[in-house]
């Protein structure tokens, strides 16, 4: 199965790769739907896919608004540049962004976006009749439906699945709550997340008094849902036919990124060999921002998934970024957040390494000065450390 990360800028591209993702689905300037993502600009495109095919990864581009009139302007000449400098695929849920990739750029594999709420096959294949190569499934499926899809699909054709991330209150991420409270459209790539807020109640005849919608003992956010996490059944995902892995996040951090990529790369690696996945593994989703977990719908719907904080929570830290090679017994780092000599340090990476601890016992600038306590953000520091860091790795503290 392919493991798909997000890139929302080309620090976390370098990181979904660096920690195992076969491919990464990003955005350009406009069409896509992360408008505060970093994002790439045409350039950057060029260099992220040029980048992909020196690591022999793939590049997937969101063109997956819900496209007015006014969004068609342009749209041709871009699409035929996403083409032209070989990006593999584009993710599109609308028929008329379809139409024009079928007429500029018809070397680009077409994958339908979740935004399609593709949940049922006759419509699968109606897409795959309009020139699909793959289609991402609605989030609201069971591994039955997917199975029954995959069994009615031709056997070239994939299917993809989200398998860890935020879930959307709304059916696969049509929602107008965003555009209603604050003119900003969530299906144009502009959602503010307003289904996280707290909210609260009036009734008619006192609309001076207003009073909190009450849950439970956690809060009042009644449209928010659990996060998604299928690291212990991928297994099951493979038997349905899922083909593509898909984790939720271009506005999550790199941290996050690297984290949940290394979690689910082990994962596949292990469910390759035959082998089972340890708890070990399975406690790593816990280790970056996430709220707590849901297997969604994939074995059926469960109403009591859907009350849940809006809150993250985390039980590491990321404090720093190896820049080089370990060598002399020192690391160069950036630092991310604070960090200080006595602290002990655990290892993110995909190299032998990984979850390693170590108790900092020297900390020095580029000087060559003694540091005590790592405060300035992005200075950048030598640790010395006997543990064999590659650049890329991830250091991280205990919260």
């Amino acid at each position: 199965m392919e493991l798909l990360a997000p890139a929302g800028n080309f620090e976390k591209l370098k990181t979904a790769f660096y920690f195992g993702a076969d491919a990464v689905y990003i955005a350009g300037k406009k069409f896509g739907l992360r408008a505060f993502a970093g994002n790439f600009d045409e350039e950057g495109l060029k260099q992220a896919v040029d980048y992909a095919k020196e690591m022999g990864k793939k590049v997937y581009v969101t063109v997956n608004i819900v496209a007015h009139n006014r969004d068609f302007e342009g749209l041709g000449e871009y699409l035929k540049f996403l083409e032209g400098i070989g990006v593999w695929g584009v993710i599109v849920s609308d028929l008329g962004v379809i139409s024009f990739v079928k007429k500029f750029a018809p070397k680009l594999e077409i994958h339908v976006s979740t935004q399609a709420n593709v949940t049922n096959k006759y419509t699968a294949s109606e897409f795959v009749k309009l020139g699909a190569k793959r289609i991402v499934l609605a989030r609201e499926l069971s591994l039955q439906e997917i199975k029954e899809i995959r069994d009615f699909l031709p056997k070239e054709i994939e299917l993809e699945a989200f398998v860890h991330g935020a879930m959307c209150i709304s059916y696969s991420g049509r929602c107008l709550l965003s555009n209603f409270l604050t003119g900003r459209d969530g299906n144009c790539g502009e959602c503010v997340q307003a289904c996280r807020w707290e909210y609260l109640i009036t009734t008619k005849d006192r609309r001076g008094e207003a009073y909190e919608i009450q849950e439970d003992e956690r809060g009042t956010y009644i449209l928010n849902s659990k996060d998604l996490n299928m690291l212990e059944h991928l297994k099951q995902l493979q038997e349905a036919g899922v083909f593509s892995l898909k984790i939720e996040g271009r506005m999550k951090s790199s941290y996050y990124v690297a984290n949940v990529v290394n979690a689910y790369r082990r994962a596949l690696d292990l469910l390759e060999k035959g082998l089972e996945i340890p708890k070990e593994l399975e406690r790593e989703t816990l280790k970056s921002s996430h709220r707590n977990y849901t297997t969604g719908f994939y074995f059926g719907r469960d109403e009591s998934e859907c009350l849940e904080s809006s809150m993250p929570k985390s039980s590491h830290e990321f404090v720093a970024v190896a820049l080089e090679d370990a060598r002399d017994g020192k690391v160069l780092v950036e630092q991310r957040n604070r960090f200080k000599v006595g602290d002990t340090l655990e290892v993110l990476s995909p190299n032998e390494t990984f979850n390693k601890k170590f108790e900092i016992c020297s900390i020095s600038d580029m000087s060559g000065n003694e540091i005590l306590d790592a405060k300035d953000v992005q200075q950048k520091l030598y640790i010395k450390t006997a543990l064999p860091l590659k650049a890329g790795d991830i250091l991280r503290k205990e919260i």
